[in-house]
Formats: C-alpha cells, sequence, structure tokens
C-alpha cells in the first residue's frame, strides 16, 4: 500500500510540473524575430499573392471561386456556384485582406495558383520578407460555431477567417487539392496547444451538420500542426504522420511559413443536380502570435464533367488496358436541354459516337465534349494505355522432400503457368497482397519453406500493368522408403508365397500392373521381385525394394499300392531325390518297405525346405471268378469275370501258362476243354474254371470209317440238368442221350434211320454263368443203303 502511495505521488508531482512547463510556454509566446540569409532573400524565392500584374488579384471573392477555383462552370448551364461570402467582408481593395490570390512565380511550390486565407495578411504568406507572421485580422470573430465543432479546439479561437459558397455538382464526386502552411512548425509547438485549427467543412443545403473534408487517408486523423509532425520541432523527437509534411521552409523560400504539409486532396461524395454549401474556415489558436494558411488549388474544384465507368467511379486521368477489353467511358454531367455529345480519339472525331456513353475497344486518347446548339460546353478526357496479358494458368508443384531436399524450389513452376515469353512473375502468401501489387511477395523462390495443401497466389504480369492473377497449388510429401518383405525366402516349386509391400500408399511392381501392397506368387523357379514404393501424392520411392525366393525342386514320388491276397507281400517304394529323408507311418525311415497287410501308408518326404506327404492303399485281393463264357464257331472266346476288389485283372486260356488283359481271345479250339484262368494284376489271386468248347456238327455219316461216323455230346454231358435230344422231321424223338451213351449214331431202336434232316436240342447248365443253356439246330443223316 505505501509502494502504491508513493508511485501515485510521484505521478501527480510529474504532472504538476508538466503544467506549469506547459503554463509558462504558453506565457512565452512572443513572436521571436526570424534570421534571413543571402538565400533567402534572392529573387523569386518566394510565391506572389494578390500581385497587381496578376488579373485574379482584383478579383472579388465570387469571381476568384467561379473563375479561378471552380473547374467545369460553363455558360452552357445555369451558375453551379452561388451565395459566395467571406468572413470577415474585407474588399479586394484592402491590401491587409485575409484572403486572395496566389501564383507560383518561379517557385517550385506545387501548386500554379488558386486560392488562399490566412489568419492574418494574405499578402505577407509571400511576396519577399516583411518580418514575421502574426497579424491580426480586424472584424474577426472568435470561436466559429462550426470550426469548434469539428475539431474541438484545446482552448479559444482567434482571427476566424471563413469562405462559403453554395454549388450544384454534375458529378457524383467533389474534390479539390489543398496544403496547409503554419507558422506553429517551430519552437516546439506542435507539441503544446498552440494549433491553429482549420476545417474543409461540406454538407447538403438544409442539412444539420457538415463533414470535415480535411482529414488525413486511411483515418489517421485530422490535417493539423499537432498531427503532421515532422523530426525536429515535435517534443522529445516525437515525429507522427511525417509522411503527409512538405517540409521546413528554414530559409524562408516559398513561402513565409516555417513549414507547410505536401499538397492532400480532399474527397467527399456527393449527388449530382443537388445544391451543397461548402465552407472553408481557419483560426489561431489562443492566440495570434503566429499565423496559418490554406492553400486551395486553382481549377482543382471540380463539379463539372467527368469521366466514370460503367458503375459511375470516376476513371481519372488516365486507365490501363489490357488485351483491348471493352472499357466503358460514361460522361457524366448535368444535362440541360438540346445537349449532345462527340467522342473523339486521338484528336480525330469518332463517327456515329453521339451519346452519353462509349466503349473504347483500343488504347488511345479519349475525349468527349458537349454542345448545346452550336457552343461546346464541358469537356473530358482519358488516357486509355493498352498492354497485352501473358498467358496464364493454374498448376500445381509437386514436391517429393528428402532428407537433402526438404523445399520447393517455385521457379520449377514458371513453365507450368505462363509460355509467354519475358513473363513476369511475383508469388504471393496471401491473395489481399497478389491483388493489391505490392512488394509483400514471396523472395526465397528457389528455397520456400511451403506446406502439403497451400495455395500460392501468381501475378504474372508483361513487366507493365497487365497482368493476370493465378493459383499455384503446392503438393508436398515425404518420399516413401519401399520395404518387401515375405515369411520365407526359400519355397519348393508348385508352392505360393505371399509378398508383403509396405511404406507407401500404391506400389509399382517390375512384373505385374497390379498396385496393391498384397500378392501371391508361384514362381517356377528362383526369381527376383522388385517394387517401388507410390505415396499418396504420387511421389516415388528413390531407391525399390527387392526380395529374392529361391525355388527348390519340388518332392516327386513313384509311390504305388496296390492289392494282395493272403500270404502275399508287397513292395512300397517312395522314390529317390536329392537330399530325400522318409518317415513312414508304419515308423521305418527307408526309401522302401515291404508289407503283407492291407491298409493306408503314407510317408513324409523331406528335402531340407519342403516336406511332401504322399498315401497309398494296400488292399487285400478277392479271388475273381469267370461268370461268363461266350465262345462261336469262329474260336473266338470272351470271358467275363467278377472283380470284388476292383482290381486289374489279367486272363489266361492255357491254365495260365500265359496271361493277358484283354479278355478276348481267337483260334480258340472247337470241343475242346478249356481250362481257364483269371487272377488280380500282380497277386495269387487266381480264378479258375474249365471249359468245353462245344459246337455240334451238323452232318454225320455212319459208315464206320470213323470219319464224322456220330454226333457226340460227351463234352457237355457231366454239365448239370444235361440234356441231348433228336427228332425226326415229325417231332419224333430218335435219340435221348445218357451219360453211359453221350452220342448218336443214325440208329433208332437198333435200326439204321434212313437219310434225312433231323433237328437236336441240347440243354445243360453253364459252369461259367450256371445258367440254362439250350442250343438247337438240324443235322443231316447220310446213310449208305
Amino acid at each position: 500500500m505505501f509502494n502504491y502511495r508513493l508511485k501515485n505521488y510521484f505521478l501527480f508531482m510529474v504532472f504538476l510540473l508538466a503544467y506549469a512547463s506547459a503554463f509558462s510556454q504558453k506565457a512565452d509566446r512572443t513572436v521571436k524575430p526570424e534570421k534571413f540569409s543571402a538565400q533567402s532573400k534572392k529573387a523569386g524565392a518566394f510565391i506572389d499573392v494578390n500581385v497587381p500584374t496578376y488579373v485574379p488579384s482584383g478579383y472579388t471573392i465570387e469571381q476568384l471561386v467561379k473563375n479561378v477555383l471552380i473547374s467545369g462552370g460553363s455558360v452552357c448551364a445555369a451558375p453551379n456556384v452561388s451565395n459566395v461570402t467571406i468572413s470577415p467582408n474585407q474588399l479586394p481593395t484592402d491590401a491587409d485582406r485575409a484572403w486572395g490570390y496566389f501564383h507560383k512565380g518561379t517557385t517550385a511550390f506545387p501548386f500554379t495558383d488558386g486560392l488562399v486565407l490566412v489568419t492574418g495578411k494574405a499578402r505577407r504568406a509571400g511576396n519577399g520578407l516583411e518580418g514575421n507572421l502574426g497579424d491580426t485580422v480586424p472584424g474577426a470573430i472568435m470561436n466559429d460555431p462550426d470550426l469548434v465543432a469539428a475539431i474541438n479546439p484545446p482552448g479559444n479561437l482567434k482571427d476566424v477567417v471563413s469562405l462559403e459558397f453554395d454549388f450544384v455538382p454534375n458529378s457524383n464526386q467533389v474534390k479539390f487539392n489543398y496544403l496547409f502552411a503554419s507558422e506553429e512548425y517551430t519552437s516546439g509547438y506542435p507539441c503544446g496547444d498552440f494549433a491553429d485549427g482549420f476545417a474543409l467543412l461540406l454538407k447538403k443545403v438544409g442539412d444539420p451538420t457538415y463533414e470535415n473534408l480535411a482529414i488525413l487517408p486511411n483515418g489517421d486523423g485530422p490535417v493539423s500542426v499537432l498531427n503532421i509532425v515532422p523530426p525536429g520541432v515535435g517534443c522529445d523527437g516525437e515525429t507522427k504522420n511525417e509522411q503527409y509534411f512538405g517540409g521546413l521552409n528554414t530559409a524562408n523560400i516559398e513561402t513565409n511559413f516555417v513549414g507547410r504539409t505536401i499538397p492532400l486532396t480532399a474527397v467527399a461524395t456527393v449527388i449530382p443536380g443537388q445544391t451543397y454549401h461548402f465552407k472553408m474556415v481557419l483560426a489561431d489558436a489562443i492566440d495570434n502570435g503566429y499565423d496559418s494558411g490554406v492553400f486551395l488549388q486553382g481549377g482543382s474544384f471540380d463539379i463539372g464533367m467527368t469521366i466514370v465507368d460503367n458503375n459511375g467511379n470516376p476513371l481519372g486521368d488516365t486507365i490501363n488496358m489490357c488485351d483491348n477489353t471493352p472499357q466503358i467511358l460514361k460522361a457524366q454531367v448535368t444535362t440541360v436541354p438540346g445537349m449532345t455529345y462527340k467522342w473523339y480519339k486521338n484528336g480525330v472525331l469518332i463517327p456515329f459516337a453521339t451519346n452519353a456513353v462509349y466503349v473504347a475497344t483500343s488504347p488511345g486518347v479519349y475525349e468527349v465534349k458537349t454542345f448545346v446548339g452550336g457552343t461546346e460546353c464541358q469537356k473530358a478526357s482519358i488516357t486509355i494505355i493498352g498492354g497485352t496479358s501473358p498467358t496464364a494458368q493454374n498448376a500445381t508443384l509437386k514436391l517429393c522432400a528428402t532428407p537433402a531436399k526438404n523445399t520447393f524450389n517455385i521457379e520449377d513452376s514458371k513453365p507450368l503457368i505462363s509460355t509467354t515469353p519475358g513473363a513476369v512473375f511475383r508469388f504471393y502468401a496471401n491473395q489481399a497482397d497478389a491483388q493489391a501489387q505490392n512488394n509483400s511477395f514471396i523472395t526465397n523462390t528457389t528455397n520456400y519453406n511451403g506446406t502439403d495443401g497451400q495455395v500460392i497466389y501468381v501475378l504474372v504480369s508483361n513487366g507493365a500493368f497487365c497482368s493476370k492473377i493465378v493459383t499455384l497449388s503446392l503438393r508436398r510429401e515425404e518420399t516413401p522408403v519401399a520395404v518387401l518383405t515375405a515369411p520365407r525366402l526359400r519355397i519348393c516349386a508348385g508352392e505360393s508365397l505371399i509378398l508383403t509391400a509396405s511404406g507407401g500408399v500404391t506400389y509399382q511392381w517390375s512384373d505385374t500392373s497390379s498396385t496393391g501392397p498384397v500378392r501371391t506368387v508361384s514362381p517356377t523357379q528362383t526369381t527376383t521381385y522388385t517394387v517401388y514404393a507410390i505415396g499418396a501424392q504420387g511421389c516415388k520411392s528413390l531407391l525399390p525394394a527387392t526380395i529374392t525366393i529361391d525355388v527348390v525342386p519340388a518332392i516327386v514320388s513313384s509311390l504305388k499300392g496296390g492289392q494282395i491276397c493272403e500270404g502275399d507281400m508287397i513292395l512300397l517304394d517312395a522314390g529317390s531325390g536329392p537330399g530325400y529323408t522318409y518317415e513312414w507311418n508304419t515308423g521305418e525311415t527307408t526309401q522302401s518297405i515291404t508289407t503283407g497287410t492291407p491298409g493306408e501308408y503314407t510317408v513324409k518326404i523331406s528335402n531340407g525346405v519342403c516336406t511332401q506327404e504322399f498315401k497309398t492303399q494296400v488292399i487285400r485281393a478277392v479271388v475273381p471268378q469267370i461268370i461268363k463264357v461266350d465262345y462261336n464257331d469262329s474260336g473266338t472266346m470272351v470271358l467275363t469275370a467278377s472283380n470284388p476288389s476292383n482290381g486289374t485283372l489279367q486272363y489266361s486260356v492255357d491254365n495260365g501258362f500265359t496271361w493277358q488283359a484283354s479278355n478276348v481271345f481267337t483260334n480258340v479250339p472247337k470241343n475242346t476243354v478249356i481250362s481257364i484262368r483269371v487272377k488280380v494284376k500282380n497277386t495269387s489271386c487266381v480264378g479258375f474254371l474249365e471249359y468245353f468248347t462245344f459246337v455240334l456238327k451238323n452232318v454225320i455219316t455212319p459208315n464206320g470209317d470213323n470219319v464224322n461216323d456220330k454226333i457226340d455230346f460227351s463234352g457237355v454231358s457231366g454239365y448239370p440238368d444235361f440234356k441231348g435230344l433228336v427228332f425226326d422231321r415229325y417231332g419224333r424223338e430218335v435219340f435221348k442221350a445218357v451219360k453211359t451213351r453221350p452220342y448218336w449214331d443214325g440208329y433208332f431202336q437198333g435200326k439204321r434211320l434212313p437219310t434225312a434232316s433231323y433237328w437236336y436240342q441240347v440243354t445243360y447248365q453253364d459252369p461259367a454263368s450256371k445258367e440254362m443253356t439250350v442250343k438247337t439246330g438240324w443235322i443231316l443223316l447220310k446213310n449208305l443203303e
């Protein structure tokens, strides 16, 4: 608490000392004589003010306003300026009046001529040296209420001088040029309260309040000594808005004021055809020890015709046209009955261009004039400067970042954006700067640390004013590193393997168009696989990943099982191969085993890399049986056997001496007992059948020569259910075979039968099929009588 009070006490003492200093300054406002040099006294160093050699020096205040200050007045229309007054009302014959006409003479003053108001004697603003400015203005009022309302001065205002008039604008904007000069720019006065005040006030007639036009651009505050402070005259070296200060007249050059501002422009938006009231008011602050002045540039108070664009915006003295893009030029003016227009290009009348609006399609100097009857009224001109824009298009610049290259070289994007020779590029980080075409452009274009997705705005110009703004999209990603893996590096032929790539979003394989990370391969020989990793932005790994898969020859086996009969043995051989080892389900580890036991046998063969399992069956064979024999007179025998083991059968008709896989035999003799055998191949399972190839002779000649003397049924007579019968043509049974006499010799009841045709019928059970066999036919009996 003690420290807080001590601090406040200290601040209070500082305030008292500052107040005492300020009071002493106010008390010491005596005018100090200025020192003049030979340079400051030379001829032509000062502007001319109210010099009789200039005709306007003898003008009334109304004449100065209408004929010097106002631009655009014309006899073609009703007077646009009225009610011109000056306060105090000093006559133009008064040499000490506070207003008048100035001309720059031979000086470098920024305005050629115009109207000046001074809080003293106007003539003492120039014309050489007459001592210090510090005059009073007889008849001047104090504290003009409009000026007080506009600037809120810190003290009383004295020597108030004001100029007022009404006018009707012909465009939607009124503007004029002015500058402020003062003797206050000395002795530290800009940091005190002795700031002479002035205002440029405008309002529509009938409105209650004014708008002060004496305001610095961009909202930097009013135009005053306190708000425009150059180095060397402020408090403790303070400067403020010094860019608007024109210079100190330390040698009393141009004017007799100590300092002045640069030329400034007062601008106001107005409604064409409406009546406005203008008031320029100037006053000394607190005392009249130092004077100030306001200079209005002649002809700059523009209320005449203006060339505007299609939206009514004034175009100024020059505009630029790129690529002959049509430009609407509109003459904005208060029209009167009978007014006509003529447009000119480069001083040549443009045929049929007789409207207020003209569309220019090429560069040049365009002028528009208005006429009423045959009298030329207003005129305005504008210069269109032409140029050609470079071609330009949006582009994308990609950076595949690596530890060695981690920033963008924006220069590389230029050919992508424009191919116009001589095109000038400026790269901006934000659109507003690009549109403003300011100097906040990117300078480190070869080493720009951009981010992915960042948009850069590119101003592409022809080196002059024609330009286009396009965008450059930055795409940045880290260059991927490709990795390729497999669960193993050696496989057996015929096997498949999954390869997995990583490090990217998509992949570029050397041997397939697939872009996925996982693939199944089945190499038939040792193969090397290669893949690049591709990032989301398309960046490709600098090096590919590779992997070599060694293919070991496939394990093969000749293992075969088979069928065996009771007591048989079979050899199971798994076959040989490089580095083969064996493991049987019986426990043996040899290449082959011998077994007599039916069942499934399994062997695992390994070669040190792969293992392959092989299986086979040993089946208990069942003895096959002949179940049918087909025999014809041509000696062809077809055997049909049962095969319950479903094995491979072999056949023999010579009692097993020779075997064949076919069941068809030829050249088998007739009426012969055939020893038929059938077996399961490679086994001892053999079926046996004796079969008589019975073929009955159909002609007999029983004459005792032992050739065709009888019909013999003995070959089949031993078969079950055997019957052998012979009938004559009347159906009478003439012979019946029995086992003891199984043949017929042409006799019946001991008598020789006559030569004739007889019929036979033989039935018996077939030894193979066990079915009844019936054979019938005719017999020719020839007996010798």
